[in-house]
């Protein structure tokens, strides 16, 4: 007879299947499409206006969805075809950038078009990227979630950060049209490999409940649920602490006035580097996660992001905090790889939407907040001083790790 575990590793290292790789294809163009978008908008928009404040209001204005309509974008992933709203999310992003093009060819555009653009293409980005970390387990097995999330956040990142970027800056350089029609065109492309995944995504209800007991109801089981609610705290902390940290970071390390005095060339290397981190560790994920454990791959990601986020206020050596950031990179990778798959565990399927929204409304919501108190604690104290407390702020969130243990996380995974 079979041993149950040895079952358990047959079924993670099976295929992940044909309709989770037609996923990761939509998923890579997808995030290619948006990439270019990122980069065109700006560019576009200090075409407009040389105002700091209204070029900041561009990036403002695409993630406000996420404080917005985060909440209302889960609860409609539990209520609806997660396939067809991802459809439907990536049809109105191929169709805003057209829109935009039209606009500009009518001699009609301004930064408040922009505004518009930006912030419905926002809207589209909850609903897709809700319901695709929402559909994952009706793909693949559940021990197969690690593997499954690793390989797309690979893909998401290679074409979101590395091929995106300087594909757009490219295309606007050679024309504003090509940077905004070539996001039209992925995007519909991203359209054709999801519509060849079959199947019901729907989650069957067992009676009707409003939109605002549905919403309820999710952020009741995040609160609920102690381990999802601990790393949901300590991810929203860590953000916190990232954003004040990288938000200032040009500061110093740009210019000749700065600490580290590279060029913006360089800087973007430096930056680089921890993108490189993170794309091997979407490879590493899952065998680091089978050989240390859960627990222990968390705290060793904790105590890690805290030089992440502090190096600065040790060192402006360029090749040190290139190591470290590169280091903080694989890391980071490993946190995201172990908490999504373990949240896609814990959580039923019908409440999976309402339940990835709510975490990430608390894990995003934090950025700006970190990124104001960032910018307050640098004018008061030093930027190295701000580094540093931010470092410390990260490294305390060892004392919740009493909370995150092996024998509490196998026992939420067999409770679901």
């Amino acid at each position: 007879m079979v041993s149950e575990s040895v079952q358990v590793n047959e079924q993670a290292r099976a295929p992940l299947g044909a309709s989770y790789w037609k996923l990761w294809t939509s998923s890579g163009l997808s995030n290619l499409a948006d990439g270019v978008f990122k980069i065109a908008l700006p560019l576009l928009a200090i075409q407009f206006t040389q105002s700091p404040t209204l070029i900041a209001g561009v990036s403002f204005v695409a993630t406000l969805p996420w404080l917005l309509f985060a909440l209302t974008a889960g609860a409609l992933a539990d209520r609806l075809d997660r396939r067809r709203l991802m459809l439907v999310a990536n049809l109105t992003r191929a169709t805003l950038p057209a829109m935009l093009l039209g606009v500009i060819l009518l001699d009609l555009g301004s930064i408040w078009a922009l505004y518009v653009i930006a912030l419905l293409v926002g809207v589209a980005e909850t609903l897709y990227d809700t319901s695709a970390q929402s559909i994952m387990p009706q793909l693949v097995h559940r021990d197969q979630l690690s593997r499954a999330n690793g390989r797309l956040y690979a893909v998401e990142l290679t074409t979101n950060q590395f091929i995106g970027p300087p594909l757009g800056g490219l295309l606007v350089a050679a024309g504003v049209i090509g940077g905004f029609a070539v996001p039209a065109v992925l995007w519909l492309a991203a359209v054709g490999s999801l519509f060849l995944v079959r199947g019901n995504f729907r989650i069957e209800r067992e009676q009707k409940t409003t939109l605002r007991h549905d919403i309820a109801e999710g952020l009741r089981f995040l609160w609920h649920q102690k381990i999802l609610r601990t790393l949901a705290v300590m991810t929203g902390t860590f953000n916190f602490a990232s954003s004040a940290a990288f938000a200032l970071l040009v500061l110093f390390a740009v210019g000749p006035s700065s600490a580290m005095q590279l060029s913006e060339v360089g800087f973007g290397v430096l930056l680089t580097t921890s993108a490189i981190g993170a794309l091997l560790g979407s490879f590493i994920s899952e065998w680091a996660e089978r050989k240390l454990g859960r627990s222990k791959s968390l705290a060793l990601t904790i105590f890690g992001g805290s030089f992440f986020v502090g190096a600065p206020a040790l060192t402006d050596n360029p090749y040190i905090l290139g190591f470290v950031f590169f280091v903080g990179g694989v890391l980071v990778m490993l946190w995201n790889v172990i908490t999504v798959s373990l949240r896609q565990r814990i959580t039923p399927n019908r409440l999976l939407g309402r339940v990835n929204s709510a975490y990430r409304l608390l894990a995003w919501g934090t950025m700006p907040l970190g990124a104001a108190a960032g910018g307050l604690l640098a004018t008061w104290l030093g930027l190295q001083a701000m580094f540093g407390i931010m470092g410390v702020l990260t490294l305390a969130l060892l004392a919740l790790m009493p909370i995150v243990t092996d024998k509490a996380i196998d026992a939420a995974d067999v409770e679901s």
